[in-house]
């Protein structure tokens, strides 16, 4: 099965042979190294820009505004905060030209911890993404989602922000991006660039087939009867790993992947709300204003007469970084023990 690396790299290929996509550009995404995580290698439209977060998306602006299609990386998502003005403005265009400017990009950027990047590599940007509106926002969990919610941000005619979880570019799937080959050795070889020297190296791309997630559309997991947990991204597998192991102690979990945090699928939230009565609220961005205190406010004001318990939020600490030991990662951010310790609590939490 394919890596979330490996998943990205055959979107994006797939969308410069059919989406029209013209440029695929940022730090190091270009020819010899193809991306720090190695999603960009072999792709024909990348090039090299200078170390310039904010270069790199008024770049973008430039380019979609001019008839293209861009794809800008922006390496680390620590570094995407010094561009924040200009996020703002590629988000309000479309709006404040009455619908006669569309912005057709696609920015991406690896966030989270995972990686022990430390505290200039392992932040995250969800909330404060969801903070500009005129984006749309997405965060896979998977390679298949990944692929899938790629090419549908690059079917957009405005823009999206793909966030990918670091963690989670070298975990396989476990099921197949359509047209992929069946020996996992075999995808390798055809385009993961060879060590060393690669100025020869061509990949040899097979067969994709056309395969989109809708963006706004979350994904069930797991179902279940007494409480439901919502998350995505990093910490979405740590929450279907919990409910597997509550199942063992006769708890029922629902798992809803979000997939999409804007738009976002409420429905499928509130159904499942509505049927167990409890729901926790799962991510590692910093707890204060976090996306999953608003998800917490419009529970509470659209289905308090359903709940039976508070709903809870698990969030990384308020902390101004994450510290390089493995010891204070783990203690600022989610992870697996804190999940189901929370879940049990709330499933036995009575009104």
């Amino acid at each position: 099965m394919a890596n979330m690396a490996q998943a990205i790299r055959m979107a994006l290929h797939y969308a410069e042979e059919n989406l029209g996509v013209t440029d695929i550009f940022g730090e190091d995404v270009g020819a010899p190294l193809g991306g720090v995580f190695t999603c960009t290698q072999g792709l024909k439209t990348t090039w090299n820009s200078p170390l310039d977060e904010r270069g790199i998306i008024g770049a973008a602006m430039g380019i979609a505004m001019g008839g293209g299609r861009p794809v800008a990386e922006i390496q680390f998502c620590d570094y995407v905060y010094n561009t924040i003005d200009l996020l703002k403005l590629a988000g309000n265009t479309c709006w404040s030209s009455n619908g006669d400017w569309n912005l057709p990009m696609v920015v991406r950027t690896p966030v989270g911890s995972g990686i022990r990047g430390s505290i200039y590599h392992s932040h995250s940007f969800d909330a404060t993404m969801t903070h500009i509106p005129g984006w749309k926002v997405v965060m896979p969990s998977t390679p298949l989602d990944a692929y899938g919610l790629l090419i549908s941000a690059c079917k957009e005619q405005n823009p999206v922000m793909f966030l990918e979880p670091k963690a989670l570019l070298r975990v396989k799937g476990e099921e197949r991006i359509p047209g992929e080959p069946d020996d996992d050795r075999a995808l390798s070889k055809l385009i993961d660039a060879p060590l060393g020297d690669r100025s020869q190296w061509v990949p040899q791309w097979p067969q994709l087939e056309a395969y989109a997630v809708p963006i706004g559309k979350g994904k069930l997991v797991r179902e279940g009867t007494q409480v439901t947990v919502v998350s995505y991204g990093r910490t979405l597998p740590l929450c279907a790993r919990a409910a597997a192991t509550l199942a063992d102690e006769g708890l029922s979990v629902e798992v809803i992947d979000l997939r999409s945090l804007w738009p976002y699928d409420w429905e499928m939230i509130k159904a499942s709300v509505q049927k167990t009565g409890r729901v926790l609220f799962v991510n590692e961005d910093t707890e204060v204003t976090n996306f999953g205190e608003h998800l917490m406010r419009r529970t509470v004001e659209e289905l308090f007469y359903s709940l039976l318990a508070a709903p809870k939020l698990l969030a990384g600490k308020f902390l101004p970084g994450i510290g390089l030991a493995d010891t204070l990662e783990m203690a600022s951010v989610p992870q697996q023990n804190d999940i189901t310790t929370a879940l049990r609590t709330l499933a036995h939490e009575q009104p």
